[in-house]
């Protein structure tokens, strides 16, 4: 859908000089984040974000624990497939299915 929108020329008139192309595919991916982080219930994404915060960008300030526990979070979200689709969204070529 956002290939067709972008060849579409009434996009292309809508603001000279704004990215819409950019700003549609920063939301598309936005909304793709968004879908894998709805995967966690309210608690996981309150706990995932209480990890994050207490480990200041510092995995290593964190618990051996701590640090499982996020690492169960964060796999829970699967960040492999968002990075695929994504890729997979961006990409003007098709990508071969074993690369994701």
């Amino acid at each position: 859908m956002v290939r067709y929108l972008l060849k579409r020329p009434w996009l292309k008139r809508m603001a000279p000089g704004l990215p819409v192309g950019g700003l549609i595919l920063t939301a598309d991916l936005a909304l793709m984040a968004g879908r894998h982080v709805s995967r966690l219930d309210g608690s996981e994404r309150r706990r995932l974000l209480a990890l994050v915060r207490e480990a200041r960008g510092r995995p290593s300030s964190l618990s051996d624990a701590d640090r499982r526990e996020l690492g169960a979070l964060l796999a829970s979200l699967e960040p492999r497939l968002f990075v695929g689709s994504a890729v997979r969204r961006v990409s003007p070529v098709p990508l071969p299915k074993w690369l994701f």
